[in-house]
């Protein structure tokens, strides 16, 4: 077994930073141009792998979020009004320079963030034109789209993003909201900026009428200036569930749409007729993908008792050939923690899951001596009252659970507050189709983890959201419901009733 789980001495192969040329500082991106914050003030963005500070941005504010709104307003007009086949080849042109500067973005995202170049390079980047490319396509196919004869668009969105897939999340909100007729005011998150600094270059490169796509750099208070701003009329947020509660409070009452994807807490679920080995890549790429900072991360393994100790013994040797260290490096398999922040958060419920009573395993590991790190970890004798059983870590840490029946396992795969994700390892379709149909997740993948498509709509149940994002599905959160739905018998998708069920119909 030592032979197929060896760790090979591979030299250095780092991806070279010189594609990348940073500016010193970066303004805000209003009205078709890069400006100073009202305030002056800035910030700096720093790479988590080796603190270096990569540059200044400006910090927007109330005053700013203001100026953007207004813009994206006037420029709403025009934008709607624009034949769907004239949207949908500025969405096309943007797909192609996204793929042709697909290197240097994913070089940038590795820096600004401390994810693997292999993952930037090999998914962020092309599933980001996918996304593009994927709904350009729909631009001029509304009517078809299953929200009646002719939906028209909301208004201004008003959109924030999360710092684990920066580039990602900016292409599934921007991509169907300007698909749509609708125009953007963009929030990235403050650690990492950058990427979305360098879209907005990418629109102006594809001649994107000013306006329509506006950029605010900065923190949370600007995300709340954004989020209550009367000129809004659709609020997409990626990000925390306590952030998450927090918009839901301040739209209520108004006329405003909000999609919400938030935490997850999610179960793999092992089966003792599964495949093994592939099993045990499906728990890694769960767990370890983009260092655990994935919000369908499957956090819990759940492993049913008869081949525990087969499982154990196999992911055990499979993470002691992980490679942790320079994100750029394409040999890396586990980048940095992007932020002292969430370094803290992760040490701290991996203490308490000690504290609690759960055995703590990681593999010998050299961790870089700047940046910040955090070993791959997993948990045995886990129960569901630990807190590393029921509170989302984001990051590195797996936490084992054991079962005896299929009732167990959707039992406990259930226990949790959250509802985005789930998987299923088995060799039975039938037991595929049986378990999924119990477990309450928007997303359950069997003897797969982690697949991601635009065709497919994502989304959660419970704490871990509202609406969905992707496919289809993802343009309803941008149209007007005064287009009601038609009849299947016109030659229109029927359109889909909503409500908080709405994850079992995308099954």
């Amino acid at each position: 077994m030592t032979s197929t789980h060896q760790k090979f001495a591979y030299a250095p192969a780092p991806e070279s930073r010189a594609i990348v040329d940073l500016a010193p500082s970066y303004g805000l991106f209003i009205d078709g141009e890069f400006t100073e914050a009202a305030d002056g003030t800035v910030f700096k963005t720093v790479s988590p792998s080796t603190e270096e500070v990569l540059a200044e941005v400006a910090r927007a504010g109330e005053a700013d979020v203001d100026r953007a709104v207004k813009a994206a307003g006037r420029a709403f007009t025009k934008w709607s009004a624009l034949p769907g086949a004239e949207r949908g080849k500025y969405l096309f042109r943007i797909a192609r320079i996204l793929q042709e500067r697909s290197r240097e973005l994913a070089v940038l995202e590795s820096l600004d963030n401390g994810k693997p170049i292999r993952e930037t390079r090999d998914f962020d980047l092309p599933t980001v034109a996918a996304h593009f490319f994927y709904y350009a396509g729909w631009a001029d196919k509304l009517d078809y789209a299953g929200y009646g004869p002719n939906p028209r668009p909301l208004g201004v969105a008003g959109q924030i993003i999360p710092w684990n897939f920066p580039l990602l999340m900016l292409a599934w909100k921007i991509a169907p909201a300007l698909a749509t007729g609708n125009t953007v005011v963009l929030k990235p998150a403050e650690t990492t900026p950058l990427s979305a600094l360098f879209f907005a270059d990418v629109c102006r490169q594809a001649g994107l009428p000013r306006g329509v796509v506006n950029i605010l750099t900065g923190y949370g208070d600007a995300g709340a200036a954004l989020v209550a701003h009367e000129g809004v009329a659709k609020v997409a947020f990626t990000g925390s569930t306590a952030v998450g509660k927090a918009i839901a409070r301040t739209v209520a009452g108004t006329r405003k749409k909000v999609t919400l994807e938030l935490g997850g807490k999610a179960a793999n679920i092992v089966f003792d007729d599964a495949p093994i080995d592939q099993a045990v890549e499906g728990i890694v790429n769960g767990i370890f993908f983009n260092q655990g900072h994935v919000c369908c991360a499957g956090s819990r393994l759940l492993v049913q008792e008869s081949v525990q100790d087969e499982v154990l013994d196999a992911l055990k040797r499979r993470m002691s050939t992980l490679r942790v260290g320079d994100p750029l490096d394409k040999n890396t398999d586990i980048g940095a923690i992007n932020s002292p922040e969430q370094l803290a958060r992760i040490t701290a419920l991996a203490e308490a899951g000690e504290a609690e009573g759960a055995e703590r395993w990681a593999p010998a590991c050299e961790l870089p001596e700047s940046g910040y790190w955090f070993a791959p970890t997993l948990f045995t004798g886990v129960t569901q009252a630990h807190r590393i059983a029921r509170e989302e870590i984001f990051g590195p840490v797996l936490s084992v659970l054991t079962f005896r029946t299929p009732a167990e396992a959707v039992e406990k795969a259930n226990n949790t507050p959250y509802g985005l994700s789930a998987g299923i390892w088995t060799e039975k379709g039938s037991r595929i189709l049986s378990v999924a149909s119990k477990l309450r997740a928007g997303v359950v993948w069997a003897n797969t983890f982690n697949k991601f498509d635009p065709t497919s709509p994502f989304g959660g149940y419970k704490e871990s959201g509202h609406g969905r994002e992707g496919g289809r599905h993802g343009l309803e959160g941008y149209l007007s419901e005064a287009a009601g739905p038609t009849s299947a018998h016109d030659g229109h998708l029927q359109a889909l009733p909503g409500g908080e069920r709405e994850g079992e119909r995308d099954r």
